[in-house]
């Protein structure tokens, strides 16, 4: 996968790379879209005693990764029910809306606002229903995890979704604020080089830019977000990955060091420092010294089944205009990290 060599091997085209459009626009509306749910989540999560924040992460996961036949097939928000989990697997009416009939087939539908209707699209009904369905498969073992793997059968899902549990509940809904990943009060340069070929390691392209600057300038993170990837990778010598909750991947590699402190799945928020430039790879660990230090910087779309790098030159554009606020100190979780 191209975030884990910031530059993909021959046979990929600039046509897979999205032409370099960006698909954050799109992204940002459906986060939009979403924080106007979280009076429901709260509402029925506490109602069924689930945390919040995990309803929320599912459907925001769900939501993220829909196909375009899983968007025509149910054009709203969230996560889809299967007709047989809705009416009842039992019922002879797989799009039955009728409450009575499918409480009595045992489907997990729901009328929540009261109109005699369980209707899969109402944004009440249907995540009253995610909440009595998590609540149903966690009231005997207590386990958040088997739940959201029946849901999904997937471990990416799985640690996606907890990734955005735990950042809905230390930063809410709404942490979609972004900054430029260099220190700006340090000198550096932006050279736009997305999609141009390189050769170490065999044919490839530069799926990112890079940011030169002096060694030890500070790398921040750009995003509110989680720690996916940290350690060793022959192309970008020492790197970082930060996923946010829109499932984009920030990938920041060559750097000299690393933020003390720092670990894979801490969360960060958009100004702490992550790293340092360097000029780390092409090789072995502890390979250096091969090209000048710079960082590059690139950012990944993930749908579920598919991942591409987008050119962040416009999102750079906008970010260097924004005022800077530098933090150091790692971020401190509100929900208890389990073993």
């Amino acid at each position: 996968m191209g975030r884990w060599d910031h530059a993909r091997i021959a046979g990929v085209s600039l046509g897979a790379l999205a032409l370099c459009l960006t698909p954050v626009n799109h992204v940002h509306a459906s986060v939009s879209a979403q924080v106007a749910l979280t009076p429901l989540y709260k509402e029925y999560a506490d109602t069924n005693e689930v945390p919040w924040a995990l309803l929320a992460a599912i459907d925001r996961y769900a939501e993220l990764t829909k196909s375009k036949t899983d968007h025509e097939a149910a054009p709203y928000y969230g996560y889809n029910f299967q007709p047989g989990t809705w009416s009842g697997v039992a019922n002879p009416n797989l799009d039955d809306v009728n409450p009575a009939s499918i409480h009595m087939f045992a489907g997990f539908g729901e009328d929540a606002d009261g109109d005699l209707l369980a209707l899969p699209w109402d944004e009440a009904d249907r995540i009253a229903a995610l909440a009595k369905w998590l609540s149903c498969e966690t009231e005997l073992d207590d386990d958040d995890e088997v739940a959201v793997w029946n849901l999904f059968r997937d471990p990416v899902a799985m640690e996606r979704i907890f990734a955005f549990e735990k950042i809905f509940e230390t930063f809410g809904m709404n942490a979609t604020s972004h900054c430029f990943p260099i220190a700006k009060q340090y000198n550096f340069t932006v050279k736009h080089t997305f999609g141009a070929g390189r050769s170490w390691g065999g044919r490839r392209v530069h799926e990112g830019v890079d940011i030169f600057a002096s060694y030890g300038t500070p790398v921040l993170a750009c995003s509110y977000g989680f720690v996916e990837m940290e350690g060793w990778n022959r192309f970008g010598g020492w790197r970082i990955g930060i996923r946010d909750t829109s499932n984009l991947y920030y990938y920041y590699a060559h750097l000299s060091s690393f933020s003390k402190g720092l670990h894979q799945g801490d969360l960060v928020v958009p100004g702490q420092v992550i790293g340092y430039v360097g000029s780390t790879g092409y090789g072995p660990p502890g390979t250096a010294g091969k090209f000048p230090p710079h960082l590059h910087f690139g950012i990944y779309k993930d749908t579920g089944l598919h991942e591409w790098a987008f050119s962040p030159s416009g999102l750079l554009n906008q970010w260097v205009r924004q005022k800077q606020k530098i933090i150091q100190t790692p971020v401190k979780s509100t929900k208890e990290d389990e073993d």
